[in-house]
């Protein structure tokens, strides 16, 4: 059992890392806000935040310790190298753009999509169980909390938040691109573990056809993105949710 948040980047890393090997797995996704709850209890006071994968018995937080997992119960279309030295440097990427892109990526979108109350109402509309979707003021008060959560959370509000972390996914853009030096993989010659995990990362700022399905991005992602689509980096996202996100191969049970 994966428990997920749908656009979160971090779930995405591991409902690819899931997909990718081709494990049977339920998904189950508590309004976000509550999920720390969840987690908290799933997890026994482990960890906070989602995702959390319930595996043979194991209660399993971190989109990184979650594909650890995954590596040691189903080595096959292992994301992990074989090479001692380059598995090395695959857990290094890994380590880089989970600490200094996914929570940036993720601040940015936010700091923009909360100035949006359109978006905000859309996008907690779309988060909330059907049965309660058509109630204007379940949905009100459900866009009110969305909005003070991230700000509280997150620390979406702030101006000088939002400017570094803009800085910080560019940074991120030119450690990718130096690290692929034109090549298609990060490390060797082959998908791994940290292709996963920047792809997925990146997909908010570049928001890939089959990635997650999230709603119109707000203005001030699309002036930011805008001047980033024509660098390779940006185009090795899309190429690399193409190549490896559109088909997953035959599920094995979990």
């Amino acid at each position: 059992m994966l428990w997920h948040i749908a656009i979160s980047h971090y779930s995405e890393k591991a409902r690819w890392a899931l997909d990718y090997k081709g494990i049977e797995h339920e998904r189950r996704a508590p309004t976000p806000g509550a999920h720390m709850l969840a987690a908290l209890w799933l997890t026994r006071g482990r960890s906070k935040t989602f995702p959390v994968l319930q595996l043979e018995g194991q209660t399993i937080g971190d989109s990184s310790a979650i594909v650890a997992a995954l590596e040691d119960r189903f080595p096959e279309r292992p994301l992990y190298p074989e090479d001692p030295d380059e598995r090395r440097k695959a857990l290094q990427l890994e380590d880089f753009f989970d600490e200094e892109l996914g929570p940036h990526a993720r601040l940015l979108v936010f700091h923009y999509a909360t100035r949006d109350r359109a978006i905000v109402d859309r996008f907690t509309r779309d988060l909330l169980p059907s049965r309660l979707r058509d109630s204007s003021a379940v949905r009100a008060g459900a866009t009110r909390f969305f909005s003070t959560f991230a700000g509280v959370r997150y620390g979406v509000k702030s101006e000088r938040a939002a400017e570094l972390a803009k800085e910080k996914v560019i940074a991120a853009f030119d450690r990718l691109e130096s690290e692929l030096d034109g090549n298609d993989y990060l490390v060797g010659d082959r998908f791994t573990v940290a292709d996963l995990t920047a792809a997925a990362l990146f997909y908010p700022i570049v928001q890939p056809a089959e990635g997650p399905s999230v709603p119109v991005p707000p203005e001030g992602v699309e002036r930011f993105r805008g001047p980033l689509q024509d660098r390779p980096g940006y185009r090795w996202v899309e190429e690399t949710f193409r190549r490896h996100r559109a088909k997953a191969p035959e599920p094995v049970a979990a």
